[in-house]
């Protein structure tokens, strides 16, 4: 199992580094202050710090049914189980299916890639194209492997969004397979455009489809859930209890709090979408000029531009990098094999306007003498 880059990398850097490398939000627009208020509100009772049910409390599970609802995917509480974020999620379905093999997209999340490892799941990989993944490699291979994971929103690496074809060719191939689908969706509501249909709406016994309040309100919180099917749920109640009994309940105490007030949790997304967007484009400008070969796809949303330098290999470059205080992640790092030398994942919401245009600045020098 290979341990994540990104930590490690984060551990040989200091306050002086310029980082494209995590998948860290811009923290500039937490709401900290309404966490604070909701902090101090459920601290006024002891019940708060409490033990508490290891799917999750109740009226947070209803807060996030609500969510689908309004997207027109019914769902009830009991469809619900919180954890402690979806990386949680991904590793209680994962030992429940242990041994077994799975599709996914190539590349892929890196830190699923880790989890399957962990449990013994073989992966197939099946290539990722603008719109999707190719659709004969996973029609092939889910009729093998009758499992999938797959991330359509924005996805960890490469920021590409499937398309809604590719969508519901997807979620038919499922169902006719009888399959099931992990759908991870941790960007979701990062969107600077439009919203996209969830694949697991159109089958719902045949899917996992995994939440978080990481990208949104604010990671420490360790805030994801899984959406299924009671059928599909039941079985990994006992697997949740065993790893923590429960999900962090001031943590979801706090949330379900904040979340009272729907309209301004919206607002709050809305000013997000915005600014990320901001920030990708001006991304994308300081890319353009600074490392004119590098080629990718603009993203429609999300917090990742991804591409290839061509025959640079990035890996050795990024320990260059290193040196001169600003990183970013090879794309090596998210492919099970080492088949691909010249790809790199930049984050563009953590870092500061000024910090980009600096950062890119750097890489485009060294790349220059490399």
């Amino acid at each position: 199992m290979k341990r994540s880059f990104i930590r490690e990398i984060l551990e040989h850097t200091n306050n002086n580094t310029i980082s494209f490398a995590g998948g860290l939000p811009d923290q500039s627009l937490f709401p900290t202050a309404d966490l604070q208020q909701s902090a101090n509100r459920v601290l006024k009772h002891n019940a708060t710090l409490q033990y508490t049910k290891s799917t999750g409390i109740d009226s947070l599970k209803e807060k996030i049914a609500q969510f689908y609802c309004e997207e027109g995917f019914p769902t009830k509480p009991d469809n619900i189980m919180i954890t402690s974020g979806s990386q949680q999620a991904l590793d209680i379905i994962s030992r429940y299916n242990n041994n077994k093999t799975i599709t996914i997209e190539s590349p892929s999340y890196l830190g699923a890639i880790n989890v399957f490892n962990l449990n013994n799941i073989k992966q197939k990989s099946i290539i990722l194209e603008d719109d999707g993944i190719n659709l004969k490699g996973f029609k092939s291979s889910i009729k093998d492997t009758k499992f999938s994971y797959l991330i359509p929103d924005f996805q960890n690496p490469t920021g590409k969004t499937y398309s809604k074809e590719k969508r519901e060719q997807i979620a038919t191939m499922i169902k006719e397979n009888d399959a099931i689908l992990i759908e991870d969706s941790p960007y979701s509501e990062l969107y600077f455009d439009t919203r996209n249909t969830m694949i697991s709406s159109t089958i719902p016994n045949n899917s996992f489809h995994l939440g978080s309040f990481s990208k949104t309100l604010a990671p420490s919180l360790r805030i994801g859930w899984i959406r299924a099917s009671k059928e599909l749920l039941e079985p990994l109640i006992s697997y949740k209890e065993a790893m923590d009994l429960h999900t962090n309940g001031l943590s979801q105490y706090i949330v379900d709090d904040y979340l009272n007030d729907m309209d301004k949790y919206k607002r709050h997304l809305e000013v997000i979408r915005e600014q990320y967007k901001i920030k990708m484009l001006i991304f994308k400008e300081q890319l353009d000029h600074y490392l004119p070969t590098f080629e990718y796809c603009e993203p429609k949303g999300g917090m990742f531009i991804y591409g290839k330098l061509p025959n640079i290999d990035t890996s050795s470059f990024i320990r260059e990098c290193l040196k001169h205080e600003v990183i970013f992640v090879p794309g090596s790092e998210f492919y099970s094999d080492d088949s691909v030398s010249d790809e790199i994942r930049f984050n563009f919401t953590h870092t500061s306007i000024q910090d980009i245009k600096k950062g890119l600045a750097k890489i485009a020098k060294i790349l220059k003498t490399f």
